[in-house]
């Protein structure tokens, strides 16, 4: 449970947790960060397989995979952020809440 007095509080978040719950994550991260303060994700390429077609991507990658595919959609429509997905590692995902 978030507490009010924590609301916009915060610079900075750093996230590589369950891939399935990034985007539970992310809305409350929201609710936290400071206008202008960056929350970043890791693994938001996840090894590479999101730009591959499923049968190109081995069984075990494959669960998690459509999460992240699922996340970097809604983060790229969130109108409350500007974000980069860079290509750095396993892929980090940048978002700076503007609103």
């Amino acid at each position: 449970m978030l507490q009010p007095e924590k609301e916009g509080s915060y610079n900075f978040a750093f996230v590589d947790a369950d891939k399935n719950n990034y985007w539970n994550y992310h809305k409350r991260l929201m609710k936290l960060i400071k206008v202008g303060g960056f929350v970043v994700y890791d693994n938001t390429l996840w090894g590479g397989t999101v730009a591959l077609p499923e049968e190109d991507v081995a069984e075990p990658l494959r669960e998690r995979r459509l999460f992240i595919i699922e996340f970097n959609k809604m983060v790229s429509a969130d109108p409350g952020v500007e974000m980069s997905l860079v290509p750095l590692g396993d892929g980090i995902t940048i978002c700076r809440r503007i609103c």
